[in-house]
């Protein structure tokens, strides 16, 4: 009885990481709105950060890995960044300002992305890409550079330009596979899954 208890607790876990990320995207913009941050800003974003990590790692181990619970986790990611990104314009609208350029190309290229998903598959991908995993680590870098050090230089543009070619892989990605599917981590999956949905089509 105990074990079986256990393991519900383990399955839900990975959801409850996803939600956790969504209760701590509003609480840092709500942290950032008088236009100061400190070590709770930096401390509550790491848990989001780690939260993305360990939520797919735990459903894949326990295999509770499904499409609603990856969509789940894509929808927290969005929630989280675009909170951060409304801090950075709330505590650092000098640093946005002057990336404004960069920063729009990949907000551009992201609505680009989003309406290819919605037009092709009537809903967002859910990839979770190796490339995505890199922009999210960069993006990290980048947001502790920001608010823990005040610094936007080569983080910025790394975040940037990592976050260009990701979003073209994963419209590339699109484009190519004829039914939505999760958890496809790169080009060359995407070209062979395709492969093996024209072979049994």
């Amino acid at each position: 009885m105990r074990s079986s208890s256990k393991q519900t607790v383990l399955q839900v876990l990975p959801m409850s990481l996803v939600v956790l990320r969504f209760g701590l995207a509003p609480v840092l913009l709500g942290d950032a709105i008088d236009g100061q941050t400190g070590l709770w800003f930096i401390a509550a974003f790491a848990i989001a950060f780690l939260s993305d990590i360990f939520d797919g790692i735990i459903a894949r181990r326990l295999q509770v890995s499904t499409a609603a619970l990856r969509q789940a986790d894509s929808w927290a990611d969005v929630c989280l960044y675009l909170c951060v990104c409304a801090s950075a314009i709330f505590v650092h609208s000098d640093a946005i300002a002057a990336f404004r350029l960069p920063l729009m190309a990949v907000v551009v290229a992201q609505l680009i992305w989003w309406g290819v998903n919605l037009w092709k598959y009537g809903r967002p991908a859910s990839y979770h890409t190796y490339s995505a995993k890199l922009w999210g680590l960069t993006l990290f870098i980048a947001t502790l550079a920001l608010f823990g050090c005040h610094y936007a230089g080569i983080t910025l543009w790394l975040a940037a330009i990592v976050g260009l070619a990701h979003t073209l892989e994963e419209v590339c990605m699109t484009l190519l596979l004829p039914v939505w599917t999760h958890d496809v981590l790169s080009l060359f999956h995407a070209l062979r899954l395709r492969q093996h949905y024209l072979s049994q089509s």
